[in-house]
């Protein structure tokens, strides 16, 4: 361990490092970072099992036995890799899970090759350096330095790479868990969606990621007999949708706060500005003050921690310029909060629109999650870990807003937690964006801390 401390310490020197001044074990993680976002793992044109065949090579290579390595899946370019470290068995398994997949990226909207890991300024540019190759990498390489190693733990460890997570009909998930559920059964997940955050490069707060809102869409859509655009209607598909969506516009669901988003908002008072952290305190009250809740509501990240949201993303109507529109239609991405079902959202829609020519239906059934328990055990383990490295910053359970892989496991009872120790610019958070970045420094921060807490979870529980 102590040569781990002393390569942070030259990292944190500098957001910058050349690669000659990496030792060995950086080398490494690095190369198995840079082979991975160099490989096109999009839905469109990608491949995970590009991916998954080679971190394969790389575990056989440094020595897992070829029926501990797993390349699967339900369709040939969408492979998943499971591979096990076996140790004592005294406890229940611990499984590292991280998604190969990435969201698309047109080389022509980025200032940079999307599919090449460059380093400039002090940060690492390519898609999927944040989500969620980062893990991937680190994952793959702690599997082999705990090989090479020759650590026996008191768990087996088991690594999962899988594909589909951003969406696609192939989810490696929810294929595993339905189809090889023995290869990923495991008493702790650890997996995305939580991570440090700072501001202005001052580091704010660690979150661990314990519930997430469900992810669903809901598809709007009026139908008119259409007709000459020369003799206009009163009854124009697009102008009734439009009607529909500024009522949509103009509602919010009600405040809501959980066991996890009061916990989190009680910490992040402690570190933020005067008034954001009374806003913070007020909303707590019961009953929250209103005024506290309309200024949270103006940060769309914490908007987002205290309701249901429901916006649209796409908009489609009408078939020629010179005719009046026989349909129209728009997605309504709706992010729930956990504990409330799509059929009550829905339900909600109608509600708002009042229109019951404005058909809605939603396409692909919404998979809803409850919340890992926070444990006082784990959370201990983070704690200690995250203070050893980040003295004074607060480890803060949370809410994702966004949807994770978490969420089957935890249908089927699993607790899983998204923990990476990675610190990112909270107002520049650049997922699924152009120009997707993470910093150098933070990069090797989160393989010095994911190295430790696999290790202390491996070893302590």
């Amino acid at each position: 361990m102590r040569r781990i401390v002393v390569v942070l310490v030259a990292v944190s020197l500098s957001g910058s490092v050349r690669a000659d001044e990496l030792s060995p074990a950086q080398q490494r993680v690095h190369a198995i970072y840079k082979e991975l976002i160099e490989i096109d793992t999009t839905h469109s044109s990608g491949s995970t099992t590009v991916a998954a065949n080679a971190m394969a090579k790389r575990l056989t290579g440094a020595g897992f036995a070829a029926h501990d390595v797993h390349l699967l899946g339900r369709k040939p370019n969408r492979g998943n890799l499971v591979v096990r470290l076996h140790g004592s068995g005294s406890q229940p398994p611990l499984l590292l899970l991280a998604h190969l997949d990435v969201v698309e990226a047109k080389r022509s909207d980025w200032s940079v090759d999307p599919f090449k890991l460059i380093e400039h300024d002090g940060y690492f540019y390519g898609r999927g350096t944040l989500d969620d190759k980062v893990m991937a990498a680190i994952f793959v390489d702690q599997m082999i330095a705990l090989k090479q190693e020759r650590v026996r733990p008191n768990r087996d460890i088991i690594l999962a790479l899988t594909a589909d997570e951003e969406g696609g009909p192939d989810n490696g998930v929810a294929w595993l868990l339905a189809h090889h559920r023995s290869l990923v059964d495991a008493a702790v997940v650890l997996n995305e969606g939580g991570g440090g955050r700072m501001r202005d490069g001052r580091y704010l707060l660690n979150t661990v990621q314990a519930s997430e809102k469900t992810y669903t869409n809901f598809v709007l859509e009026v139908k008119n007999k259409g007709g000459h655009s020369s003799l206009p209607t009163k009854d124009n598909a697009i102008y009734r949708l439009a009607d529909g969506l500024a009522r949509l516009e103009r509602f919010e669901f009600p405040v809501e706060l959980s066991e996890v988003t009061r916990t989190f908002f009680a910490r992040s008072a402690a570190i933020e500005s005067d008034s954001v952290a009374d806003d913070m305190r007020a909303l707590l009250r019961e009953p929250p003050d209103p005024a506290a809740v309309a200024r949270l509501s103006d940060t769309p990240v914490h908007n987002a921690m205290i309701r249901t949201t429901c916006v649209a993303t796409r908009l489609d109507g009408g078939h020629a310029d010179n005719a009046l529109p026989q349909t129209a239609r728009a997605n309504i991405n709706c992010r729930i909060l956990p504990g409330h079902t799509a059929a009550e959202v829905r339900d909600t829609l109608v509600r708002v629109l009042a229109d019951e020519q404005i058909a809605i239906t939603e396409p692909e059934p919404a998979v809803p999650g409850p919340a890992s328990p926070i444990d006082p055990q784990f959370m201990s383990v983070v704690e200690r870990l995250s203070e050893s490295m980040w003295p004074g910053v607060p480890v803060v359970p949370t809410m994702s807003t966004g949807a994770s892989d978490s969420r089957y496991f935890r249908n089927v009872g699993m607790a899983a937690y998204g923990v990476s120790g990675l610190f990112v610019e909270m107002d520049d958070i650049r997922a699924h964006g152009r120009d997707e970045r993470i910093g150098v420094k933070q990069f090797y921060e989160s393989w010095v801390f994911l190295s430790r807490l696999i290790r202390a979870l491996a070893t302590n529980g």
